[in-house]
């Protein structure tokens, strides 16, 4: 009941005068029943446009630690992210990618629709980079319909690494048609399977976002600009 009231009293009318996003192929998400949202990642505010413009409920996995603060903003934190649908997982240690398909399987078997970020990380350069196999693994044991998202200028709205929204850009989410893999079940064990199916979601992906594609993982992109950025800062002369 809290998702609602923030989405059709609270949020949702405020983002929408606001920033007036744009929506396209809405008619593509199932209204009941389970799915995988897949989606380009942008923004921190990626997860906050995908579920309003949806047309039933998204859940996202959240650390969990947003769940078990203390205080007042603790508690407050918590009720939000409980309101909105979000599903606490422990992110942390050698278990973290097992930890998020287990938490998809758990809520796509609720028959609730799952969103999900196939290139594991918002994007360091705008660029949509290569997808991590967990949405294809997702995929094939769940056996439920993946619906691409491709999402444009939500970058512009809140950049990487900032807590503020800017007023202006008018944001996009686009669905695209729902992919079908069945014709893979039984082989989600099986690496090239797995491979294919994630291409074939970032291709979706990329047909309906059209950023530039990078045969590179975005943790890598992340490190070796990282990396770049700390030589250049190194290469400057010091101050007397």
């Amino acid at each position: 009941m809290f998702y609602w009231l923030l989405k059709r009293l609270v949020i949702g009318p405020l983002v929408h005068l606001l920033y007036r996003p744009r929506v396209t192929g809405r008619e593509h998400v199932p209204v009941e029943g389970p799915a995988i949202i897949a989606a380009n990642h942008l923004s921190f505010c990626d997860s906050i446009f995908v579920p309003l413009l949806a047309p039933q409920q998204v859940h996202y996995v959240a650390k969990a630690e947003y769940f078990t603060g203390t205080g007042i903003k603790g508690r407050l934190m918590a009720a939000f992210f409980t309101g909105t649908g979000a599903v606490p997982v422990d992110r942390s240690g050698g278990r973290a990618s097992a930890a998020v398909i287990d938490t998809g399987l758990r809520t796509l078997r609720e028959g609730k629709l799952f969103g999900i970020y196939p290139e594991g990380t918002r994007s360091p350069d705008g660029r949509l980079h290569r997808g991590r196999t967990g949405v294809a693994r997702l995929a094939l044991t769940s056996g439920v319909p993946v619906i691409p998202v491709g999402l444009v200028g939500t970058d512009r709205v809140q950049p990487n690494g900032s807590l503020r929204w800017r007023l202006g850009p008018r944001p996009e989410v686009r669905f695209g048609p729902a992919l079908d893999f069945s014709r893979y079940a039984g082989l989600e064990s099986d690496r090239f399977v797995l491979r294919a199916v994630t291409d074939e979601i970032i291709a979706a992906i990329l047909a309906l976002s059209d950023q530039e594609y990078v045969d590179m993982y975005a943790t890598k992109a992340k490190a070796l600009a990282s990396r770049a950025a700390k030589e250049k800062s190194a290469d400057l002369p010091k101050a007397a």
